[in-house]
C-alpha cells in the first residue's frame, strides 16, 4: 500500500509489492501469540520455531511487517544494550566480560541468520566511529567515556582511541578532535531485514495476520475487532507503540527520532568523506546523532526527535522545515560539501524509553506473559537478543541468555519501574531537552566564554543524570 511505502527511505526502496497479508478473521487457539510483526516479535518467533518447531505460533500485526521502528530506523546493528555499563557494574570481572562478549556477538549472530536463511539486507560489519567533531568538549567527554569503558574491563580490542589523523583514515570531517572506534557494530537495510524475517518465519509455519489491531489483551488471550486468540503465552512486542496496549504505556514511553537521507552522492564526494567499509558514525553531543553511508551511496543521518505530552504517539512523520534543517545543519557541520545537497527522504518513528533507561526482558510463567523492550533507540540489535532470550525463557531453558542483569525471569509488569504521571514527565523532558539544546548552541560557538561553556555543560550533565 502506498502509505506503507512512504514510511521511510528503506520501505520506499523495497522491490517487493507492499500488499498486506490476510487479516485475522476467525478465532484461534495457539501455543504462543505475538503482538507485533517487528523485530522483537519476529526474532522471538524465529528462535522459538528453531528450538521447538511443533509450537503453534501466530503474530498479530496492526499494519504490516516493518511499519514501526523496524522499518524506520537508522540501520545500525549494535553489539550493545542501552545502559549496559550500569547494568553490569555489580558483576564480577569474569561475569562482566562474559556479558560484554554476549552483547558484542549480536551482529555476528544476525550475520549467521541472514546467511543461513538467505536474507539480503546489505549487511556490512564496518564498526562504528564516535567522533569528537564540532567542539573540543566532545574530545573531553569521549576520552572520559573511553576510560570508563576500560575501567569496566574492556580493552582496545573493543574500543580504541583514534587521533585526528587516524580518524581521517576512515572518515574525514571538518573539525576532527579524534574519536573512538568500536568494531562491534554493523550497518544494514532495516526494511529488507524485517521483511525477510517475516517471510522466513512464515516458511517455518508461523501465521502472520496483518491489518489486525489488537483491541484488548490479557493473560491467556487477546481480541481484535473480528476474532479472539487464546494462547498459553502472550508476547506483546510493540516497543514504541506500548500506549496502544494498556498498561504497557506506563513502562515503555514513546519518544521520536527523526532521520533524513540525501540523494545518491557521486564517487568523488565519497572519496572526500570516506566511510568505505559500511561504518556507522555519530558525533559526540547530546543531540544523539547517527549516520551511515547506505549501500546505494546516500548519507542517512538522524538525530534526537521529541516527546509528546502524555506519551502520545506521533502519527504524522512529514518532517517540518525546522526538523529537516536541524539535521542538515548537523551533518553540514561535519561535511561542509553537503550543506546544499538534495534531501530526498525525511521520516521518523516512535521508539520506547524505559524508566532509568533500563531495557528489560521479562517472563511471567504464572500469567503466561513475556516481553522485551525499552531499547531506547538501539533496538535493531537489542531485539535480536530479546527474541533469543524470550524464546529460552518461554521454553524454560537454562542458558547464559536468561542469567543477565537485564532479564527478569520470574517477574511481572509490576516489577518494572513506571514513569511518573503527567505533567511531571513532560515538564521534566522539556527541561532536559532545553538544557541539551542550550549546551549544544553554547559549545558550537567558538567565541563563547569558558565560564558559560562550563555552566552549560554542567547543567546539561546534571539533567542527563536526573533522567537516570
Amino acid at each position: 500500500m502506498l502509505q506503507w511505502r512512504n514510511i521511510s527511505l528503506w520501505m520506499d526502496q523495497l522491490e517487493e509489492p507492499l500488499v498486506g497479508r490476510p487479516s485475522l478473521e476467525r478465532d484461534l487457539d495457539v501455543n504462543v501469540v505475538i503482538i507485533g510483526a517487528g523485530y522483537t516479535g519476529l526474532w522471538t518467533a524465529y528462535y522459538l520455531k528453531r528450538q521447538a518447531p511443533e509450537l503453534k505460533i501466530a503474530i498479530i500485526e496492526a499494519q504490516t511487517a516493518g511499519f514501526g521502528a523496524s522499518g524506520r530506523n537508522g540501520g545500525w546493528l549494535m553489539g550493545n544494550l542501552l545502559g549496559e555499563n550500569r547494568l553490569l557494574a555489580g558483576l564480577s570481572f569474569e561475569q562482566r566480560r562474559a556479558s560484554f562478549d554476549l552483547l558484542h556477538g549480536i551482529p555476528d549472530e544476525v550475520a549467521q541468520v541472514i546467511e543461513r536463511e538467505g536474507i539480503d539486507c546489505d549487511y556490512r560489519k564496518g564498526g562504528v566511529l564516535y567522533c569528537a567533531a564540532r567542539y573540543p568538549e566532545q574530545e573531553i567527554s569521549l576520552r572520559k567515556h573511553l576510560n570508563d569503558l576500560y575501567a569496566q574491563g574492556l580493552t582496545e580490542a573493543d574500543y580504541r582511541w583514534l587521533s585526528p589523523q587516524q580518524l581521517a583514515e576512515q572518515i574525514r570531517i571538518a573539525k576532527p578532535y579524534g574519536g573512538i572506534f568500536a568494531p562491534h557494530v554493523a550497518t544494514l537495510h532495516p526494511a529488507k531485514l524485517v521483511r525477510g524475517l517475516a517471510r522466513i518465519v512464515e516458511q517455518m509455519g508461523v501465521n502472520i495476520y496483518e491489518n489486525s489491531p489488537v483491541t484488548h489483551w490479557q493473560s491467556g488471550s487477546l481480541r481484535t475487532d473480528k476474532a479472539v486468540v487464546r494462547a498459553s503465552w502472550v508476547v506483546p512486542a510493540v516497543e514504541g507503540y506500548a500506549p496502544t496496549l494498556p498498561p504497557l504505556g506506563r513502562y515503555q514511553l514513546p519518544v521520536q527520532s527523526l532521520i533524513v537521507a540525501t540523494e545518491q552522492l557521486p564517487a568523488n564526494i565519497w572519496d572526500e568523506i570516506g566511510l568505505s567499509r559500511g561504518q556507522a558514525f555519530g558525533e559526540s553531543s547530546r543531540q544523539v546523532t547517527y549516520g551511515q553511508r547506505s549501500a546505494d551511496n546516500r548519507l542517512v543521518f538522524g538525530a534526537r526527535g521529541g516527546y509528546q505530552f502524555a506519551g502520545k504517539l506521533r502519527d504524522n512523520f512529514d518532517l517540518t522545515d525546522n526538523e529537516v534543517d536541524l539535521r542538515r545543519y548537523l551533518f553540514g557541520e561535519l561535511f561542509p560539501q553537503l550543506k546544499d545537497v538534495r534531501i530526498t527522504h525525511a521520516w521518523g518513528g516512535n521508539l520506547a524509553m524505559s524508566r532509568r533507561f533500563r531495557p528489560h526482558m521479562l517472563c511471567d510463567h504464572r500469567s503466561g506473559i513475556a516481553l522485551s523492550g525499552g531499547y531506547g533507540g538501539e533496538g535493531v540489535g537489542a531485539s535480536n537478543l530479546g527474541g533469543r532470550t524470550l524464546a529460552d525463557l518461554i521454553l524454560g531453558l537454562e542458558t547464559p541468555l536468561i542469567r543477565q542483569p537485564w532479564v527478569i525471569p520470574q517477574g511481572n509488569l509490576d516489577t518494572l519501574k513506571a514513569w511518573e504521571r503527567e505533567p511531571c514527565r513532560w515538564l521534566g523532558y522539556s527541561a532536559i531537552i532545553h538544557s541539551f539544546v542550550h549546551e549544544d548552541q553554547i559549545l558550537a560557538n567558538p567565541g563563547t566564554a569558558s565560564w558559560r561553556r562550563r555552566m552549560a555543560s554542567g547543567i546539561a550533565g546534571f539533567m542527563e543524570g536526573f533522567m537516570q
